[in-house]
C-alpha cells in the first residue's frame, strides 16, 4: 500500500503528479490548481494574460528543479519574451559561486547625490517605466544628522547641496533577513553567497516581505509594469532582470546576472565618484575586505539584528 504519510512541512508545495506519488498528494494537487486558477481569474492584482498556464503554476520551486527541468522553464521564457518584446533574451540561472559571500560598501564622503545609480540600475534591470519602479532611493541628509526619518528623497536643483551629504539606500541583503522569514511561500530566500532573491512566478502578492523589511527596499507591481521594447536589455536573469508582471514584488539582487560571471553591479560602474565598492567578503585580498577591516564602517539600522551586507563608510 503505498506511503500515506503527510508532509508536516507548513511550506510545502505540492508538485506535479507523476511516479511514486500518492493518491493524498494527487488531490492535493488538483485542489490547489483549481483554487488558484479561481483566484487568479478573480484577482484584481492580475490581468487575464498574466494568469499562470497549468504548466507555469505546477512548477516546482526553483531550488528543487533538476538542470534539466530548469532549462526547459528559462526555453519557455525565452519565448514569452520572444513574444512579447521581438528579441530572444540571453536568459540564465547562473548558480551561485563556491567560496563567494557577497558585500557592498558605500562611501558616503564621495557620493554627490547625482543618482545615476538610480537610472543606470533601472535600465540593467528591466524596471518599469511607468509607473517607475526604482530600487534605490537616494536620501538628502543635513550635515550633523543621521536620522534617516529626516531626510529628503524627493530633492531638486544642483548637487551636491551645501550643508548635506547623501546616504542612498537598497535591498541589504541581510543575513538575517526578516522578509524571507515571513513570506507564507517561500518564494524569497537567501541564496549560498548572499543575494537574497524573489522568484516571481512563485510570489503571491501578499506583500507581507514588504511590510517586514525595515529598509523600504522592495517595490510591488500595482500595476502590469511597462517596459518599451527599445528599452530592454536582453542579458537577464532567472532570478534578477528578466521583466516582471502586475501584483509581484521585485527588488535589488546586486545584478546577479553580472556579478555571478565576473562583473560588476550596473550602479557601481556608472557611479561617476568610485562611491560604491563591491565584492567577495571571504576573499581577504578584496578591497570590501580591506574596506571593512581598515575604515570606519557602520550599518543601518544596527540595533534589529538583521546583520546587512551593505555597508557604509568614510574616508576619515
Amino acid at each position: 500500500m503505498a506511503d500515506e504519510t503527510e508532509n508536516k512541512d507548513p511550506y510545502f508545495q505540492p508538485t506535479p503528479y507523476g511516479s511514486g506519488v500518492t493518491r493524498k498528494q494527487f488531490l492535493a494537487a488538483a485542489a490547489v490548481t483549481a483554487a488558484a486558477a479561481a483566484v487568479s481569474a478573480l484577482s484584481p492584482l492580475r490581468d487575464l494574460k498574466d494568469i499562470p498556464s497549468l504548466k507555469e503554476f505546477m512548477q516546482k520551486h526553483f531550488t528543487e528543479l533538476t538542470p534539466a527541468e530548469k532549462e526547459k522553464v528559462l526555453e519557455r521564457i525565452r519565448e514569452q519574451v520572444k513574444e512579447k518584446y521581438g528579441v530572444t533574451p540571453n536568459l540564465t540561472a547562473t548558480p551561485a559561486l563556491d567560496g563567494v559571500q557577497y558585500a557592498y560598501a558605500l562611501n558616503m564622503g564621495r557620493c554627490v547625490g547625482c543618482r545615476k545609480c538610480v537610472y543606470a540600475c533601472m535600465h540593467e534591470n528591466n524596471q518599469s517605466r511607468d509607473p517607475q519602479i526604482q530600487y534605490i532611493s537616494v536620501l538628502q541628509m543635513e550635515k550633523g544628522n543621521i536620522n534617516v526619518e529626516e531626510s529628503t528623497l524627493n530633492y531638486e536643483g544642483q548637487v551636491p547641496k551645501e550643508g548635506h551629504y547623501y546616504l542612498p539606500v537598497q535591498c541589504q541583503h541581510c543575513e538575517k533577513s526578516p522578509c524571507t522569514r515571513v513570506c507564507p511561500v517561500k518564494a524569497t530566500w537567501r541564496e549560498p553567497d548572499g543575494i537574497v532573491v524573489v522568484d516571481y512566478n512563485w510570489c503571491i502578492g501578499c506583500r507581507y516581505c514588504e511590510a517586514a523589511c525595515p529598509y523600504h527596499a522592495r517595490r510591488f507591481n500595482f500595476k502590469q509594469p511597462y517596459l518599451p521594447k527599445e528599452d530592454l536589455n536582453p542579458n537577464m536573469g532567472y532570478l534578477s532582470n528578466r521583466p516582471r508582471m502586475k501584483g509581484v514584488m521585485e527588488k535589488c539582487t546586486f545584478c546577479l546576472h553580472r556579478t555571478r560571471v565576473g562583473r560588476y553591479p550596473a550602479c557601481l560602474e556608472v557611479c561617476p565618484t568610485g562611491s560604491r565598492k563591491f565584492g567577495n567578503l571571504l576573499d581577504p585580498d578584496s578591497e570590501i575586505s580591506s574596506i571593512i577591516r581598515e575604515k570606519r564602517v557602520f550599518i543601518l539600522k544596527e540595533e534589529l539584528g538583521t546583520i546587512p551586507r551593505f555597508y557604509y563608510f568614510t574616508d576619515v
